[in-house]
């Protein structure tokens, strides 16, 4: 049984009056006989915020696994450079000019591996101070330090430098870094001028990818067919986002990628629609509407649309705060209106 708090009649009392005392809810002396107690409500404004954070793996040290492929890929480039060695060294003793032409083949051939590694070493860079400029910004809702916000707002303004899109953000946030805000309220600043028309080109093209795979994988005459577009698509869809949000992810930087995705949906409940979305769709009578194949169309075009959800969240670099997340049923409404009109014509 919860205990009653004691009952006391109103009463009036000016704030200057001596027998008022001003105290925290969690100190448990008592006042003095007659006095009366107030306790100050917290501030709205102060409380921390609420993020939803897609939920990031731990890293952890150099794993045997790494070990062995980066050995074997050291035995295989020197297994490789020695036998171009050995051929350019065949090919002087036959002719000069054979050797002088296999030596410039193999010159270029190396400063196009280094371009190749450095750009991917560049891309995992970038998506790894993406990641880290997404923790960040999460911690400075919850903390509201005005410093490090405005660091955070610093790095987002060189992350979204190349995209002509955001000019007039750019202006916007540049003439609020002077301002008395709050390191929370400036987070939430720079995800409204900066997100906002990301965030419309993003759902554009997962609703734009969810409905090329509907209609594909709907007159696809072989499955083998259907799961090798769906592949691609998503694979497109997913380089497509991060290069949206500021990542330039190569081929290395699409592996981590999907792993992040992948990590993510298991986390958030995998790739299955929700049962309010099935009963969604059955209550449309749009099963009884649409044949076989369409059918397995919609399913597949909303699993792509589940995917491009979770690549948005791994790719974006500001946590949902100020603006809402992408759902799947407003994506699910734009592609079952497609498929019914269809389905009618």
């Amino acid at each position: 049984m919860s205990e009653k708090t004691p009952h006391r009649r109103p009463v009036t009392f000016r704030l200057d009056d001596p027998g008022v005392v001003v105290m925290d809810a969690g100190d448990s002396s008592r006042p003095a006989r007659g006095a009366v107690r107030i306790t100050p409500e917290a501030d709205p404004a102060l409380l921390p915020v609420a993020v939803d954070t897609p939920p990031v793996a731990a890293r952890r040290g150099v794993g045997w696994g790494t070990l062995f492929w980066a050995a074997t890929a050291g035995l295989v480039l020197l297994g490789l450079g020695l036998g171009v060695v050995n051929l350019i060294e065949k090919l002087f003793a036959r002719s000069e000019s054979l050797g002088l032409l296999g030596l410039v083949l193999a010159a270029v051939a190396a400063v196009a591996l280094i371009i190749v590694i450095a750009r991917e070493a560049l891309g995992l860079a970038r998506l790894a101070a993406i990641e880290k400029l997404h923790l960040r910004a999460a911690s400075v809702l919850i903390s509201d330090d005005r410093t490090a916000s405005r660091t955070i707002v610093d790095d987002l303004l060189k992350l979204a430098h190349q995209n002509p899109q955001l000019a007039r953000a750019r202006a916007t946030l540049k003439g609020h870094a002077d301002d008395i805000i709050d390191g929370a309220d400036m987070i939430k600043l720079a995800e409204r001028e900066l997100m906002t028309p990301l965030d419309s080109e993003a759902r554009r093209l997962v609703s734009s990818a969810a409905q090329r795979v509907s209609v594909v994988t709907a007159v696809s005459p072989r499955a083998m067919i259907d799961v090798l577009f769906v592949f691609v698509a998503s694979l497109r869809l997913i380089r497509q986002l991060a290069r949206l949000y500021g990542g330039r992810p190569g081929a290395l930087g699409m592996i981590a990628l999907m792993r992040h995705v992948i990590a993510h949906l298991a986390i958030t409940g995998g790739m299955a629609a929700s049962d309010s979305l099935v009963q969604q769709v059955l209550g449309h009578g749009i099963a009884a509407k649409l044949s076989q194949r369409l059918g397995e169309g919609i399913l597949n075009g909303l699993l792509t649309a589940r995917l491009g959800l979770a690549a948005i969240d791994v790719t974006r670099p500001l946590p949902f705060t100020a603006l809402p997340r992408p759902a799947l049923a407003d994506l699910a409404k734009d592609l079952l209106r497609k498929r019914e009109g269809e389905g009618e014509e």
